[in-house]
């Protein structure tokens, strides 16, 4: 009888970024003593600890998480060149979105497939580069919150949906655009939910509260809700044809894990460049209508390669 494990060639995985807890649970979801059949024959052998001196919650956490990292066997590296050598394929857990586009350059160059976890980037502009860059290349990438891929989402009835609201924290940092840093996890969701084709955005901030709202091509209205004030947590309401559904989420990660790894298989990123190129400029448009006193802001210009 053939297995998985026999089926699949041995995966050789990097890591970049060992300022997360996610390259912690990442690690121990792959390299389990019996790891979910997707994951047999891969295995993560290498890391680049990486961090970011001005942001404390990289410098506050890396060497704790870099030692989690030794303790399982995993060896550290000086560099990512000499990550790049040793590896079939690499996941970025860097929590600095700002250090993404520099550290996935030489990943790309090489013709590695890279999963970036959230933030694809700190700015729209870098976005665009990184995808640039892809398609220049021809290595496959794709970016991703685990919110998207957890179980309660997955099930979400999708297929009838005319209106959405998500919701998450959305803790906010002076180094990166307002919902780049946290909302990301509740405006993933919503896009999930929703689907492409948002054309237009509009803000309300208060104080504790973000209330951003789209308007999709096809006139259906998602909003994504973001919590700094009260209580905490991941949920979505989907309003449908035929009834309203409210779901509260709990986060996971072996289910994104095993996309990833399925993904370094394939070489077919299961979100697009374009989907999440969608996503950022939704977030960043949402910046602008909040330095526009809650103008609404037209998705096209910021989607458009001249931008």
């Amino acid at each position: 009888m053939i297995t998985v494990a026999d089926a699949a060639p041995a995966l050789r995985i990097g890591l970049i970024g060992l300022d997360s807890s996610h390259a912690v649970a990442f690690t121990k979801t792959i390299n389990a003593a019996e790891p979910a059949p997707e994951l047999e024959n891969a295995k993560v052998i290498a890391a680049f600890p990486g961090g970011s001196p001005d942001l404390p919650t990289s410098a506050d956490r890396i060497e704790g998480f870099t030692q989690q990292i030794t303790d399982m066997g995993i060896e550290i590296v000086p560099s990512i060149e000499a990550l790049l050598k040793k590896v079939d394929a690499v996941i970025m857990n860097s929590v600095d979105g700002r250090v993404h586009l520099e550290q996935a350059r030489p990943v790309l160059e090489a013709g590695i497939p890279l999963f970036i976890d959230k933030p694809i980037a700190a700015s729209l502009a870098d976005t665009k580069e990184l995808i640039a860059l892809s398609k220049k290349t021809g290595t496959p990438f794709f970016s991703s919150s685990t919110l998207r891929y957890c179980q309660e989402v997955i099930d979400l009835n999708k297929e009838d949906v005319v209106g959405c609201v998500a919701y998450s924290p959305c803790k906010l940092d002076p180094t990166h655009p307002d919902l780049f840093w946290y909302g990301i996890h509740g405006v993933e969701t919503l896009f999930t939910v929703m689907g492409p084709g948002c054309e237009s955005v509009q803000r309300t901030q208060a104080d504790g509260t973000e209330i951003v709202t789209g308007v999709w091509k096809d006139g259906r209205v998602g909003t994504f809700r973001g919590i700094r004030d009260g209580s905490y947590g991941y949920g979505v309401v989907v309003f449908g044809k035929k009834g309203i559904e409210l779901t509260k989420i709990r986060a996971r990660y072996d289910l994104l894990v095993v996309e990833i790894v399925k993904f370094f298989r394939t070489k077919q990123p299961p979100v697009s460049p374009e989907q999440t190129l969608e996503i950022v400029a939704f977030m960043t448009a949402a910046d602008m209508s909040r330095d526009a006193d809650g103008e609404t802001i037209a998705m096209a210009g910021l989607m458009s390669d001249k931008q």
